[in-house]
């Protein structure tokens, strides 16, 4: 865990000049978290597949219902083998040339997330991974309390819209729909 501290600062001064550029600003309610949790599964009839990793960066504008979410790929960890993970990274992902996932766009809905309560919402952006960017509508679980928003979602991602091949040879091993989950606390910043 230690060596991926020097990436964290990196992503975190990308995600906050991602945000300066997107108009963010000080007024306002602004969230902010540095370590959230996003774990992924691939359910293929050969081979259950899970990862996980506690590096995703991210902001709420409330007033702006604007958000930013990027997490380093290669801060992904808990694979069935070390030959598993490194497939994943060279083979896969390209985690070299392509670091980053990245989540940013707008709350559809019109919550006031200062006010404590639990808020269904969808989030409209843009989703990029392996430098592919779909527009997604994924909705997700605000629940505010105390000065603090818990986001939790729970999405599919299918590898084939990200230009992420199966091999004909791992095909019963890897699954092309990835169940992703993210559980994030947000602090005022």
């Amino acid at each position: 865990m230690v060596k991926f501290k020097p990436v964290i600062i990196t992503t975190f001064s990308l995600v906050t000049c991602i945000f300066s550029l997107a108009g963010f600003t000080q007024t306002g309610a602004v969230f902010q978290t540095s370590n959230g949790k996003t774990s992924f599964r691939s359910d293929a009839p050969l081979e259950l597949i899970r990862a996980s990793s506690t590096d995703l960066v991210g902001i709420i504008d409330d007033e702006k219902r604007t958000f930013g979410f990027v997490i380093n790929i290669r801060s992904f960890d808990g694979f069935n083998t070390a030959l598993q993970k490194q497939h994943f990274h060279e083979n896969y992902m390209e985690s070299d040339k392509y670091p980053t996932a990245r989540f940013n766009g707008k709350i559809i809905e019109d919550q006031d997330l200062t006010v404590d309560g639990v808020y269904e919402v969808r989030a409209k952006g843009n989703f990029t991974i392996h430098g592919v960017t779909h527009e997604r509508i994924i909705k997700s679980k605000l629940t505010v309390s105390n000065h603090k928003i818990l986001v939790t979602s729970n999405f599919t991602l299918l590898l084939s819209d990200y230009d992420i091949p199966i091999p004909r040879v791992v095909y019963q091993k890897l699954a092309n729909e990835i169940k992703v989950e993210v559980t994030a606390t947000l602090l005022p910043r």
